[in-house]
């Protein structure tokens, strides 16, 4: 058994928690990725007062929507491993308001992306202070009982689940884990999708399903706003593979059609697309709650 869930830009901005979890359950999934992005308006969620908070736990009880993963994508522009201080200090700050409001909300998971820095030139320093200040993370999200999850990413510092393994090698605890993303993982032609699932399995902790277009001698890829069967993703081989070791866990159907003239529809055919290669291979999902 299988749970499906959505991310949160895939669909129609709204202020109100309660009308945007009712969408998720007419929609037919079982939960929502919450996204804390680079924007100054999504960030200003760690700050959340306790009434906000409130209401947010108030309309996952009054939907039976859950809310797993909180996806704190913010961190690009606030990194880990930044070579200003400020900034490693503002990065670290972040991952506790995450982590506490995590805590609050009822949020199994964070998920954080596997950039040392984005913006700024990477070295063996920048390297050096993510793994660092990751590991604080870690040990005050084992405190919350939050896991963290590293996602492998469109940036070759962590693009594989192999370079997850390499970091929880350096900090050992079970509230680090790793979140692939089916269609990063596909695009750099370094990975071998198929033995990276079989060899991360035991740190999996939710998958994303996206499409891309690969990284090649004369193209940096695409990894996001392609088409799902425009790219290069085997999603059934994926599928299947994760079938038969047995993987029981979370997808998220990764999309950014929150702008898009139709977003709704956007979701629905996404929903369609997968529920048919669901049904293909076996995996049974959870069933939406009425």
């Amino acid at each position: 058994m299988v749970s499906l869930g959505i991310y949160e830009k895939a669909l129609p901005a709204t202020d109100s928690w309660l009308e945007r979890l009712q969408l998720v359950k007419q929609l037919g999934f079982n939960f929502l990725e919450l996204s804390i992005d680079e924007s100054d308006e999504r960030l200003a969620r760690l700050q959340w007062t306790k009434a906000q908070r409130a209401e947010v736990r108030d309309a996952i009880w009054a939907t039976g929507v859950r809310i797993h993963t909180l996806m704190l994508s913010g961190q690009r522009r606030f990194p880990l491993g930044s070579a200003d201080a400020s900034i490693r200090e503002k990065s670290l700050t972040m991952l506790y308001q995450a982590i506490d409001l995590a805590s609050d909300l009822g949020i199994r998971n964070i998920q954080l992306a596997g950039y040392d820095v984005y913006y700024e030139r990477k070295t063996v320093l920048s390297r050096e202070y993510f793994v660092e200040n990751l590991a604080k993370g870690v040990a005050y999200a084992a405190g919350k009982e939050i896991m963290l999850d590293i996602e492998t990413m469109d940036d070759r510092f962590i693009n594989s689940l192999q370079k997850i393994r390499d970091i929880k090698a350096q900090i050992h605890s079970p509230w680090l884990q790793a979140y692939p993303d089916v269609g990063n993982l596909t695009a750099w032609p370094t990975n071998d999708v198929a033995h990276e699932l079989e060899l991360g399995l035991d740190n999996i902790v939710s998958v994303h399903l996206k499409d891309t277009q690969p990284v090649t001698a004369t193209s940096d890829g695409q990894f996001r706003d392609v088409p799902f069967g425009d790219g290069t993703v085997d999603f059934e081989g994926c599928l299947r593979t994760l079938k038969r070791l047995d993987y029981q866990g979370a997808f998220t159907i990764e999309m950014w059609t929150e702008k898009a003239a139709d977003p709704i529809k956007e979701v629905q055919l996404a929903k369609e697309y997968f529920d048919d290669l669901f049904v293909k291979v076996g995996l049974t999902q959870e069933v939406a709650h009425a």
